[in-house]
């Protein structure tokens, strides 16, 4: 079994993140139909809110002015039955027109308002609860991708599609809503002014195409500028993760001050950025105020020589003046959503490739069914495998370890211990016919059943936030509470758990910071031994503990031990003279294979090492 070599530069790129792109929106609609209830919802409050909208400036100025304050009766103007409203409005209520239309124009204020707020939340709750799915089809995505992947992808910038990506696909989103919300009125505005003053409006009209240049060259000058504020972003995120995770090693090498240079260096590019993008922002809203009141001003010159021609009433004036807003806003709004609409776009580009990237390991179609409890037999019949093409790691590897018995691996640094470990868990692809486990092609066993029967304690192992039995258990529902506590007991964990401020409910800190390395890795063996695996991994488990603390868990394991297959690999090779064989590999071959005693006898490799850690002083 292969596979292709992958580009992983193709994940790290900076993507362009074309405006509109249709096809990523058409994606979206996937974890968004399922709220298409909602978003209709959302669209018939925003269409009573735009008539609403439009009717309050009808009302000030064709009733209010024309009507009741001048006593026009009649207006090219469409009053959408305002007037008539207004007069029955006082007539039912005893007032004057004028109070009966300052009444309507606060009942429209109110419904506008509602409706719009309404428009608004539910619109929000349909995008949030779809980017709520999105993020969590990301996460469970990402969960599958194999050790390969994340060997060679930065944490960091994962960490960016899941957060910062996620975000702003919800400002794109809002934002296209507010955008319908802005047109709407925009189109019942124009047909009125067109109804009023074709002249005017034209004149008016000429401003749109101005606009929509400026706004075309903005996006433009922009659009390169917002993919390199995201990247800043990125690269920001990415060394602080770093740094944070490796915190203790910065300061154990005092490289505060370095460190702090590294990022004030990229934080400074960042602010470049981002202040070049809000001077252009903030130019472009400048030139958008500017013709706005430009239009106002050829309006005022306009309809006030209309008005004395009476050609025009005073009342459809200031409503022209009212509606150049409702034409103008959506051109504005749209020019301010072309930061948001690049940044969405590039974002939605990064979150649809970590979800296309289809890099797993493989699964037989056809798992094979494992009993009960297997034997635990492993076999191993020359096997290479190298991380990066052509730079192999070990080289035709054939032992085997028989049910029960207790192999210990030794060798040199990069002879290749812990890889074997990491194919005989299947965090890596390799061909068929290579581990077999029970005579059983491993690659004929779902990854999920295989984990299940092998338990691998690292020196390196990851603490969870959360409780003590949390910890333990890892919500595995077959581990009961009474299994939790025999399990650390067996591994002499039981007493430092006892002695914590709520016992195996006491929370833990991230990586289990308020707890010893040696409270630590025996957690991690209750971990393991509560879940009752068939084949134990020990993986350098005792490198860091305290002599007192190793004392106990060795004498733990040889009950452990007893009756289960068991792999250990140390440097310390006093840790491992009780195994039953020892393994001995250098340069990603098989060396020796043989007893403790025979391996002395043998005076080779192991001989060799057991020399250099056990000379006389």
């Amino acid at each position: 079994m292969s596979s292709a070599p992958r580009n992983y530069a193709l994940f790290e790129a900076e993507l362009s993140g074309a405006v509109l792109n249709l096809a990523l929106l058409r994606r979206l609609l996937r974890w968004l139909r399922p709220y298409r209830v909602t978003f209709a919802a959302s669209a018939i409050l925003v269409l009573i809110a735009s008539t609403l909208q439009v009717l309050m400036p009808v009302v000030l100025s064709l009733v209010v002015i024309d009507h009741i304050i001048q006593g026009e009766s009649d207006s090219a103007a469409p009053d959408f039955g305002m007037i008539d409203l207004t007069e029955w409005l006082a007539s039912l209520l005893s007032v004057h027109p004028l109070v009966a239309a300052c009444g309507l124009y606060i009942l429209l204020q109110l419904g506008w308002a509602t409706t719009g707020h309404a428009h608004r939340m539910t619109l929000i709750s349909a995008v949030v609860n779809g980017l709520r799915d999105l993020r969590l089809d990301l996460f469970r995505h990402l969960e599958t991708r194999p050790a390969a992947f994340y060997d060679r992808v930065a944490v960091g910038r994962i960490m960016t599609r899941v957060t910062n990506d996620v975000e702003a696909l919800y400002e794109l989103l809002r934002g296209i809503g507010a955008l319908v919300g802005e047109f709407v009125p925009f189109f019942v505005a124009l047909a009125i002014m067109l109804s009023i003053d074709v002249e005017l409006t034209l004149l008016l009209l000429l401003v749109m195409p101005i606009m929509g240049s400026a706004t075309a060259l903005f996006r433009r000058t922009t659009r390169e500028l917002f993919r390199k504020v995201r990247a800043s972003v990125s690269a920001l995120n990415q060394n602080l993760q770093e740094n944070l995770a490796g915190l203790q090693v910065v300061q154990l090498s005092v490289r505060e001050e370095e460190n702090l240079a590294c990022y004030g260096r990229i934080n400074a590019e960042n602010r470049r950025l981002e202040l070049t993008s809000a001077r252009v922002e903030t130019l472009y809203g400048a030139f958008t105020d500017s013709m706005a009141h430009i239009a106002i001003g050829a309006i005022v010159w306009y309809g006030g020589g209309a008005v004395v021609q009476e050609q025009m009433t005073l009342g459809g004036v200031i409503l022209f003046t009212r509606f150049i807003d409702l034409l103008f806003q959506p051109i504005v709004v749209l020019g301010e959503q072309t930061n948001i609409l690049f940044r969405a776009m590039a974002s939605g580009e990064r979150i649809f490739q970590a979800l296309d990237w289809d890099e797993r390991i493989h699964e037989p179609d056809q798992p094979a069914l494992l009993p009960a409890r297997l034997r635990g037999a492993v076999r191993v019949e020359h096997l290479d495998f190298g991380y990066d093409a052509g730079v192999p790691v070990l080289h035709d590897v054939t032992f085997d370890i028989r049910p029960g018995e207790k192999l210990a691996i030794v060798g040199p640094t990069g002879s290749g211990k812990s890889t074997f470990i990491r194919l005989l868990a299947r965090f890596y692809d390799i061909p068929d016919g290579h581990l077999f486990l029970d005579d059983i092609d491993v690659n004929r066993i779902h990854t999920r059943d295989l984990r299940r029967r092998v338990g691998v304690v690292l020196q390196d192992f990851h603490i969870f936030s959360g409780t003590v039995h949390d910890n333990i258990a890892l919500g595995n529902t077959a581990i009961s509470r009474a299994d939790v506590e025999t399990a650390a007991r067996r591994v002499n964990a039981h007493t430092f758990i006892s002695a914590l401020p709520q016992g195996y409910d006491t929370n833990l800190s991230e990586r289990g910071q308020n707890l010893s390395q040696g409270q630590r890795q025996l957690l991690a063996f209750a971990r393991v031994l509560a879940a009752d695996p068939e084949i134990l991994v020990l993986d350098e488990a005792t490198a860091s503990i305290d002599t007192e603390t190793e004392r106990l868990i060795q004498d733990a394991l040889r009950t452990l031990t007893a009756g289960r297959t068991s792999i250990v690999i140390a440097h310390r090779l006093q840790t491992i003279q009780e195994a039953d064989r020892i393994l001995v590999l250098e340069h990603g071959r098989v060396r020796e294979l043989g007893t403790h005693a025979e391996l002395i006898a043998q005076g080779g490799l192991y001989q060799a090492l057991h020399a250099l850690q056990f000379q006389d002083i």
